[in-house]
């Protein structure tokens, strides 16, 4: 395989970039979001299939990163909105509750 990695190509959801950053964006995503990403070459419109991205990533270096998680599977924090409300209606004393938590929670 003789793939110039300054070639330009589109990897879909991000636009036109060059061969060796569009394999290391793909390789930074989700594992999930990683197999639904395409790279077209912008020459003739080609879909590089996902073995030979793969192989070009090992051949250049490029580790994927499978720990990272999608946004979309992060669950909502809800604790600005409850610190937010227990503020608009609260007393001193329930100010400095909701400053002691939020400093406990943003410990862990």
């Amino acid at each position: 395989m003789t793939s110039d990695p300054e070639e330009q190509v589109r990897l879909q959801g991000f636009g036109e970039m060059t061969l060796r950053t569009a394999v290391a964006t793909l390789m930074q995503l989700a594992p999930r979001e990683r197999s639904e990403s395409a790279i077209f070459r912008v020459r003739d419109g080609v879909r590089l299939a996902s073995s030979e991205v793969a192989e070009l990533a090992s051949h250049w270096g490029i580790e994927p990163a499978p720990k990272v998680r999608s946004p979309r599977l992060v669950p909502e924090q809800h604790w600005p909105d409850i610190v937010r409300g227990m503020v608009r209606e609260a007393p001193l004393p329930a100010l400095l509750v909701a400053f002691l938590v939020g400093m406990v929670v943003a410990r862990r």
